[in-house]
């Protein structure tokens, strides 16, 4: 079990040198008002954006983050980017790994809304086909990858499965995030994929996620899974006529194995069922976000 303390669920790896991660609370050192309260992180979700800007602030001070988070804006794709500079550097850089699908919205069969953050990382080099000004800089991507020192990687989530990738000597970080559409279209491989280090160099952390025992899902998130892989089928229990209950930390073992990383912990949590803990959008649908980051120093 991950260790809680102090607002936070420190990434319980057997952790890589120089290596940081956790996944904050909701009852980590925010000023949100219900139904946010109290840290929430996410700019999109309808809470006040001057909150959520203190929160943030609260997040890196805090926590003793070296800068500020790199926010992407998530699409529940498979878009990938390789960050260098820390967020709110003049020349900033990122460069596209692999270009982000259509955007996508939720359907009753799945997970959270797309969790988008707004905070500029002022970046320069663009993704292919996206134009960025310069107040509304995030790159639309659903995982980044960097090896730079000090550059802080987060992910959005509140039911959504937020993973940490680590290299063994510590010398590469990624996070990704994976809900069930970004899951079923490969996030995770693509994320592998675009590490320089070799998978089976490559250590996880699978965050917290909306839990096998609470998480229902329909026809249509089962068939995304099990038609193209069939194995995929043991990581669903039916509950009633075509709606099961899902895994998502099997189902996401599978891929990161098939992968070739084989160094893979975490896993056992459930957002939806502890409300104390986590913000759950199947639970409480207007709701806050939580934020997974990871950073090497």
């Amino acid at each position: 079990m991950s260790e809680r303390g102090s607002g936070v669920l420190q990434a319980n790896w057997p952790t890589p040198p120089g290596v940081h991660a956790f996944t904050t609370l909701r009852s980590g050192p925010g000023v949100s008002a219900p139904p946010f309260d109290r840290f929430n992180l996410g700019s999109r979700c309808g809470d006040d954006p001057l909150t959520v800007e203190a929160n943030r602030r609260a997040l890196v001070e805090a926590y003793g983050l070296p800068a500020a988070p790199c926010w992407l804006r998530q699409v529940h794709g498979t878009g990938v980017v390789r960050l260098t500079t820390l967020a709110g550097a003049p020349h900033a850089g990122a460069t596209s790994v692999a270009s982000p699908p259509p955007r996508t919205t939720q359907t009753s069969a799945g997970g959270d809304l797309p969790e988008e953050a707004g905070e500029s990382s002022r970046l320069t080099s663009l993704l292919p086909g996206l134009e960025l000004s310069e107040t509304d800089a995030e790159p639309e991507a659903d995982a980044a990858v960097t090896s730079t020192p000090g550059v802080v990687l987060a992910i959005l989530t509140a039911d959504c499965l937020p993973v940490v990738f680590a290299a063994a000597d510590g010398s590469e970080i990624a996070a990704a995030h994976a809900g069930w559409r970004g899951l079923a279209k490969g996030v995770l491989e693509a994320t592998v994929a675009a590490m320089h280090t070799p998978p089976a160099a490559v250590t996880a952390w699978l965050g917290p996620a909306a839990g096998p025992q609470a998480y229902e899902v329909g026809e249509e998130v089962f068939e995304a899974f099990v038609a193209p892989h069939p194995a995929a089928a043991h990581a669903f229990i039916a509950t009633r006529r075509d709606h099961w209950h899902v895994d998502l930390y099997a189902l996401a073992r599978q891929r990161l194995l098939a992968a070739g990383v084989h160094d893979i912990h975490g896993g056992g949590l459930c957002t939806i069922s502890d409300r104390a803990a986590f913000y759950s959008h199947r639970r409480d649908q207007r709701t806050g976000r939580m934020a997974t980051v990871v950073w090497r120093t």
